[in-house]
């Protein structure tokens, strides 16, 4: 076969330029992305030979091999594991296939004049690429397990790259690197051992050095989990981290433990500081790699851990579990379920034990992995009594994030619910017209801006047999609870007075709005705005149905007519309904404009679009100009 020539993707083009000229700072890292890949290929050969030993071509001694060649000045680093085959070729190597967008390539952009975003390299599975950083040329040689052909592909990184028919011996991948001229460091045997010991002692495959016709054994070879915690350094740790995980940042909380009795397995499980770029993806999977008896089964066992948890890295490895069991069995074996049970409870006991004893350390995890955490209220409810006290929400009281049982030890008098709001912005979400009612009495309400917050609260419903209550509903019975000395002091201005016509304007609105509002009432809540849009107490919170309906989820449900409650003490209620009061069914006709413009105002104040925006500007049009005439 004839070599083909075929250009990279757009995205890999631009990142190769950015790797070659720009991240210069950790160029060993090359290396250990190598090696990395490596060890992945031979763990998947390990696994598929379980079933099918002739892939392995009779070769179960899976290694790694470093070959220096001073004269060539190439480096190479080679393996016997699963291979690729012309496809897999051009996919993993000349495209980003599985994490590459146009977004990895800008932060990398943005990060690249200081290098100090090297990190991303590896955190978005692209560590191939650094080899561009020390290499004026790479080839690759791959032939896949079963099969007879092997495949070069090779690049400089300026933008193509070929494809032509190659010889292996046996299967396996080898990746020969040119280095540049001013690279000759790592043509040293003592600068790659010292680098492989740094980086990748952790890997359970050997790491040969074949150098001047010795072959030298870098690494301990030895899963790192299956040793002693005393006998592992907090580098070690980090370095597995960073391969397991790939992620480039410290691990914020290690667990590293050995469980026996009827069950016996070990697990090393890992928390980032910093949440990992697959953290919102709406596959939502769990990033856990499953062993058996050291051998690696899967990386995609949703079995294993619940999707809450899908910010832990790691592995587990059982010694029950079967060998040779498919990824179909593993999603209703007893055992798993078990090992998920146990790994669950101590994920969430060590983080327990954080948030009472380390409270600042504990609130940069909850800002990182909150959101995602939550979602075990929802979804898990044999665990739900467990994960509700590690939760912290933004309220009115301040700043900081507070725990339920902050919130209801200073819960007020005559106060009997756990007041919330829902919203997308936390900013706006403290300027709602709804909260007017609460800050007048110093009562805090919680400040809920995570999409599962809507879901979770009606699952759970009460907290220490208190009641979970939005202010976006009606009923909230503020007035069993005592004014602030603020509001007291206005109340007994002006403001208190009645406002004559009152009740004559909620008839001429309600009879303006027809369908359009549920009911109109005079509202007990709102001190500082005109009016504010609530939801019945039988209906469907506002918000929720908002994100129902924008995922389709309402099917063709028309939206739920709301409550429209006006404050008789703002300026414009008191004229609309001084008007009402004068010129009875006239002056509730000429109001028709301005009841509209009020709904339309609650509306927007709700963050919902208006009705009809034409009609919106038209009206607000004729009432600004008749203002000024």
């Amino acid at each position: 076969m004839s070599e083909e020539k075929f250009a990279f993707q757009a995205e890999v083009s631009k990142l190769l330029d950015i790797v070659a000229h720009s991240l210069y700072s950790h160029k060993e890292i090359f290396l250990r992305e190598l090696i990395s890949n490596a060890s992945d290929a031979c763990d998947r050969l390990r696994y598929e030979a379980l079933t099918r030993p002739e892939l392995a071509g009779g070769d179960n001694d899976f290694k790694i091999s470093l070959e220096i060649d001073k004269k060539a000045k190439t480096l190479t680093v080679a393996d016997n594991g699963i291979g690729m085959t012309h496809d897999e070729l051009t996919e993993n190597l000349g495209t980003i296939a599985r994490s590459g967008t146009q977004s990895f390539v800008e932060q990398l952009t943005d990060g690249g004049e200081n290098g100090g975003d090297m990190a991303l390299i590896g955190q978005f599975g692209v560590g191939f690429y650094s080899a561009f950083m020390v290499a004026k040329k790479v080839e690759v040689i791959s032939r896949k397990a079963g099969e007879e052909s092997a495949w070069k592909w090779t690049s400089d990184g300026k933008g193509e790259f070929t494809l032509a028919e190659g010889a292996r011996d046996a299967q396996g991948t080898s990746v020969k690197l040119f280095l540049e001229k001013k690279e000759g460091e790592f043509l040293e045997a003592m600068r790659v051992r010292t680098i492989v010991k740094t980086y990748s002692d952790h890997i359970g495959v050997p790491i040969q050095l074949k150098d001047d016709g010795t072959d030298e054994t870098l690494n301990e070879g030895s899963a790192l989990w299956a040793r002693p915690a005393k006998d592992i350094t907090s580098e070690q740790y980090k370095e597995f981290y960073h391969h397991v995980g790939q992620m480039f940042d410290e691990p914020w909380k290690i667990l590293h433990n050995r469980v026996e009795g009827i069950l016996a397995y070990t697990n090393l499980l890992f928390i980032p500081s910093s949440p990992p770029f697959d953290l919102y993806d709406p596959d939502r999977k769990p990033r856990v790699k499953l062993y058996v008896k050291r051998v690696f089964i899967t990386d995609d066992c949703e079995a294993l851990m619940p999707s809450y948890l899908r910010f832990l890295r790691g592995i587990v490895d059982s010694e029950d579990l079967s060998l040779n069991i498919s990824r179909e069995m593993l999603q209703e074996n007893p055992k798993l379920a078990k090992i998920r049970s146990g790994l669950v409870k101590r994920v969430l006991n060590e983080l327990k034990k954080t948030a009472s004893k380390k409270a600042d350390e504990y609130a940069k995890f909850w800002d990182n992995f909150g959101a995602v955490l939550k979602e075990g209220l929802y979804e898990d409810f044999e665990n739900r009594d467990r994960i509700l006290p590690l939760c912290r929400f933004r309220s009115l009281a301040g700043d900081d994030a507070i725990s339920l049982e902050t919130y209801v030890e200073n819960m007020k008098e005559g106060q009997d619910d756990i007041f919330y709001i829902t919203g997308e912005d936390i900013e706006l979400l403290r300027k709602s017209p709804q909260l007017e009612g609460f800050k007048a009495r110093g009562v805090d309400v919680l400040l809920m801006t995570d999409p599962i917050d809507d879901f979770w609260i009606g699952a759970l419903g009460t907290f220490q047999d208190k009641p979970f209550k939005s202010i976006t509903r009606g009923g909230a019975d503020l007035d069993k609870i005592a004014l602030s000395d603020e509001a007291k002091e206005k109340e007994a201005g002006d403001d208190a007075q009645e406002t004559p016509g009152i009740d004559q304007l909620v008839a001429a609105l309600k009879m303006a709005l027809d369908t359009s509002v549920k009911d109109v009432w005079v509202s007990a809540r709102l001190t500082d705005s005109a009016v504010c849009l609530v939801a019945d107490e039988g209906d469907m919170d506002i918000r929720l149905e908002r994100i129902l309906r924008q995922s389709r989820r309402m099917g063709e449900a028309g939206e739920t007519p709301r409550i429209l409650e006006i404050n008789p003490k703002h300026g414009l209620i008191r004229r609309l309904a001084a008007r009402v009061e004068d010129t009875g069914a006239a002056g509730a006709d000429a109001i028709s404009a301005s009841a509209l413009l009020l709904l339309d105002q609650a509306r927007i104040l709700e963050g919902e679009q208006v009705a009809d925006p034409i009609a919106f500007a038209e009206r607000l049009s004729e009432v600004m100009e008749k203002g000024l005439a």
